[in-house]
C-alpha cells in the first residue's frame, strides 16, 4: 500500500510540473493577437479620396475586389475574412456591394486585396446583354454587343 501511495505522489509531481510548463508553450505560440496591431491601421483615411480619385459625396455602388497577396502565415481571422468575401483564388476579381458591412470586412484585409470601383462606361447592361459582358484590367464593365443580321424588308413595287 505504501508503494502505491508513493507512486501516486510521484505521478502527481510529474503532472504538476507538466501543467506548469504548458502555459509557457501556449504563450510562446500565441504571437498573433488583434491587440498587437496598431490602431492607426484600422482608422478611416478620408483624406485619401483625392489620391484615388474618389468622391466622398457620391461613392461608387460596387467594389471590384481582387486578392493580390497570399494568406499563408497570416492570422486566422484574415483567412476567414478572405473566405467569407469569396476570394479563393489569386487575381480572380469578385464584385461586392459598397455597404458598411463589406467595408468593415475589407478594412481588416486591405493589405491582401486590391479594391477598385466597378465602372460602367456603357451603363448598366440589360438582362439579355449579361452573357456578352466582361471586366477589363481597368475595372470597367464592358458590354460586347454582337451585330445582329438585319431582317429583310418586303420590297414594295
Amino acid at each position: 500500500m505504501a508503494g502505491v501511495c508513493q507512486g501516486l505522489q510521484f505521478m502527481s509531481k510529474e503532472i504538476l510540473t507538466r501543467a506548469t510548463q504548458l502555459p509557457c508553450i501556449v504563450m510562446a505560440r500565441g504571437k498573433f493577437t488583434k491587440s498587437r496591431i496598431p490602431q492607426e491601421v484600422f482608422d478611416e483615411r478620408s483624406k485619401e479620396h483625392e489620391k484615388y480619385g474618389g468622391d466622398p459625396e457620391q461613392p461608387h455602388k460596387l467594389h471590384l475586389i481582387t486578392r493580390v497577396k497570399s494568406t499563408m502565415r497570416r492570422p486566422y481571422w484574415e483567412k476567414e475574412m478572405i473566405k467569407s468575401l469569396g476570394l479563393h483564388k489569386m487575381h480572380a476579381p469578385v464584385i461586392h456591394k459598397n455597404t458598411p458591412s463589406i467595408n468593415n470586412q475589407l478594412k481588416y484585409v486591405k493589405h491582401l486585396v486590391r479594391i477598385q470601383p466597378l465602372k460602367m462606361p456603357f451603363g448598366l447592361p440589360a438582362e439579355e446583354d449579361m452573357a456578352d459582358t466582361y471586366i477589363n484590367i481597368k475595372g470597367e464593365l464592358i458590354v460586347k454587343r454582337l451585330l445582329q443580321p438585319v431582317e429583310p424588308k418586303a420590297i414594295d413595287s
